[in-house]
C-alpha cells in the first residue's frame, strides 16, 4: 500500500514528492526509502527526471529529515532524559558516556546508518541527545546524505526497466553497513578497555 502510495506521489508531485517523502521518512515515518530511491533512478532512466535536480532534491530532503531528528533529540531528548531519566536509570554520566562515544566513533554510525533500516531513525536522535557538536553532526550525517541517496538512484537508473529487483539487493547492502556499524562499535569497546588499563596504577 506504501509503495503504491510512493510511485503515485512522485510520478504526481516529482523533485517536490522526492524531498517530502525522505524528510519524512528519515525522520521516522514508515516511508520506504529505498524502494522510493530506486524508483527515482528508474524516472531519471525513463527521462522523465533530470539527473541532477532528482539527487539534489533527494540529498536536501535526506539532509533536512536527519538535521531535524537530530534537533529534535538535541532537545526533546535532553529534556525527557531530566525529567523521566532517573525513572530508566539514565542519568547525565550515561548521557555524557553516549556523547564520548560519538567524539570517537561513533559519527561513523550517522554515515552508515543510512544502509541499515531502522538503524538511520535513531542515529540522529542520539546524537542529539548526547549534544554531538553540529559540525560534526553535519559532516558525517549530510556526507552518508549523498553517498547514500546517490546508491540507490545510480542502481534504479541502471537496472532501467528492472529496477523493481533490487529489492533483492538492498538486504545485501544493508547487512554489510550493519556490520561495519558493529565492527565500529567492537573497535570502540576495544580501545576504551585498552585505554583503561593505561590508566590503572601500576
Amino acid at each position: 500500500m506504501l509503495e503504491h502510495f510512493v510511485l503515485y506521489y512522485v510520478s504526481e508531485y516529482a523533485y517536490v514528492g522526492i524531498f517530502s517523502l525522505l524528510v519524512l521518512g528519515i525522520v521516522g515515518l514508515p516511508v520506504p526509502d529505498e524502494f522510493l530511491l530506486t524508483f527515482v533512478g528508474y524516472l531519471v532512466f525513463r527521462q522523465r527526471l533530470d539527473l541532477i535536480p532528482a539527487l539534489s532534491c533527494a540529498f536536501l530532503g535526506s539532509a533536512c529529515g536527519i538535521t531535524l531528528s537530530f534537533v529534535l533529540g538535541r532537545t526533546l531528548g535532553l529534556y525527557l532524559v531530566h525529567r523521566f531519566g532517573r525513572f530508566l536509570r539514565i542519568d547525565e554520566a550515561k548521557v555524557r558516556k553516549v556523547h564520548d562515544w560519538f567524539e570517537r566513533i561513533g559519527g561513523w554510525s550517522l554515515t552508515f546508518g543510512y544502509y541499515v533500516p531502522g538503524v538511520r531513525h535513531l542515529t540522529a536522535y542520539v546524537a542529539g541527545t548526547a549534544e554531538y557538536e553540529p559540525h560534526k553532526f553535519a559532516a558525517f550525517a549530510y556526507s552518508g546524505a549523498l553517498v547514500w541517496s546517490t546508491s540507490f538512484i545510480s542502481l534504479g537508473y541502471f537496472l532501467g526497466e528492472r529496477w523493481h529487483t533490487a529489492k533483492y539487493l538492498m538486504r545485501p547492502l544493508s547487512m554489510t553497513a550493519l556490520v561495519v556499524v558493529l565492527v565500529l562499535l567492537v573497535y570502540w569497546l576495544w580501545r576504551r578497555r585498552v585505554n583503561l588499563r593505561a590508566e590503572e596504577p601500576a
